[in-house]
């Protein structure tokens, strides 16, 4: 009798231990207020990082130098810059962005751009290089950071499509 008690025990915890986390990504919205960007971690491991972003505006152009972002579109539209090409997005629309590839993203619908962003490997928020132009005319910066070639600040130039800057991005 003991016996059968302690298996069922073990059986009991093993069968909680075991269950998965499950959300509804439909019904996920951003809980406070926030000014342009908003990015809720849904799950981290040391293989992948799962976020849920919300975009009001647009997010700049980026580069992720070790990491290959999978974004899944759930709702909104947007104009995608990923590796020089621009197009339109929209809600069921898959695009991978493989490592040093530069990304960004405008906003065009009346509500936020929702994404499912999924990073691999783990996303530690350490691997997004901005960049202040062009790609084409490789002038890359850190976030916050000044380009070395770059001491004295130069006049920006607004090309066809150009993705904005914006301030306090992520919130």
């Amino acid at each position: 009798m003991r016996t059968l008690f302690i298996l069922a025990l073990l059986l009991t915890a093993t069968i909680l231990s075991a269950q998965v986390l499950t959300q509804n990504a439909n019904t996920m919205n951003p809980k406070e207020e926030y000014t342009n960007v908003k990015v809720i971690p849904l799950h981290s491991d040391e293989n992948t990082s799962v976020f849920m972003i919300f975009v009001k505006q647009a997010v700049r152009k980026h580069v992720h130098q070790y990491h290959t972002e999978v974004i899944t579109v759930l709702d909104g539209t947007g104009r995608m810059y990923l590796g020089g090409d621009y197009f339109d997005i929209k809600k069921g629309d898959h695009i991978i962005v493989p490592p040093n590839t530069a990304h960004a993203v405008i906003t065009t619908s009346s509500k936020p751009l929702k994404v499912l962003s999924v990073q691999s490997p783990q996303f530690l928020g350490q691997d997004r290089i901005m960049i202040r132009d062009t790609p084409a005319e490789g002038e890359v910066a850190t976030d916050g950071g000044t380009d070395s070639k770059d001491k004295k600040k130069q006049p920006k130039k607004k090309k066809e499509n150009d993705i904005p800057e914006f301030e306090g991005e992520y919130d």
